[in-house]
């Protein structure tokens, strides 16, 4: 059957129109990939502004574990010198405790050959000059008693009288006042002195005027070193505390 004018114009519409749905759908599709190929790129940026911060985030981790190693590293040298100077300050202590030890050795051989050779000859020689008759000297005297005890270095006595005497090596404010309870518990603890008058005296290698005068003034004699032998220091005019 023949197609007539009509039918050919229907067609062409038709065929135009199905050409424009074409374009259509295609430039939808179009505008759908690119605006997926968008997507995509910004996914793609996003995943290497990803590995930018995560390398970046790594470096820093490798950082600061070399900071921590370094750290640890002179942690460890700080320890080790500090080891270092406590071994050598402890050497140089022990050094000068075997120093003072030995110098107070040789301090203490110096203050028994003060006793052995310069006070104990002298004292009952001195105290006689000084009027009282004293004939006996006794040395490291030493008491127990319930109560406690007493250590006198030596003691020169007679019938009546007895001096208590304390030698040092250098006389102190400290070793006076000592002296002075010695003497105030002394017929305590040897009641068989208790009729007697008791004296106190002091005695050293060095011995400063400010602790001379305050054993004088607390009425005790002082006796002192004086080239190679020992002189009571004592005045005319002292008069000794009694006790």
């Amino acid at each position: 059957m023949a197609t007539t004018s009509d039918e050919v114009w229907q067609l062409l519409g038709e065929l135009i129109e199905a050409q424009k749905e074409t374009r259509r759908i295609l430039l939808q599709q179009a505008q759908e990939a690119e605006k997926s190929r968008q997507q995509a790129e910004k996914d793609r940026q996003q995943v290497e502004k990803d590995r930018q911060q995560a390398e970046k985030d790594r470096q820093q981790v490798e950082k600061d574990r070399q900071q921590v190693e370094k750290d640890r590293q002179e942690t460890k040298h700080s320890f080790q010198e500090t080891e270092r100077i406590l071994e050598e300050q402890s050497r140089k202590t022990d050094l000068k405790i075997q120093q003072v030890s030995e110098q107070i050795g040789k301090l203490g051989n110096r203050l028994g050959e003060f006793v052995e050779w310069q006070v104990r000859p002298a004292a009952v020689r001195l105290f006689q000059e000084r009027g009282i008759d004293v004939h006996e000297l006794h040395t490291e005297v030493s008491v127990k008693r319930p109560q406690g005890g007493l250590e006198i270095d030596l003691l020169v006595v007679n019938e009546t009288e007895v001096i208590l005497i304390e030698v040092k090596s250098k006389l102190t404010q400290r070793d006076v006042d000592e002296h002075l309870e010695r003497l105030a518990k002394f017929k305590e603890f040897m009641p068989r002195y208790g009729d007697a008058k008791a004296l106190g005296a002091v005695a050293a290698m060095v011995v400063t005027d400010e602790v001379a005068n305050y054993a004088y003034r607390r009425g005790l004699f002082v006796l002192a070193q004086s080239g190679e032998s020992v002189i009571i220091l004592n005045d005319a005019q002292f008069q000794p505390q009694v006790w």
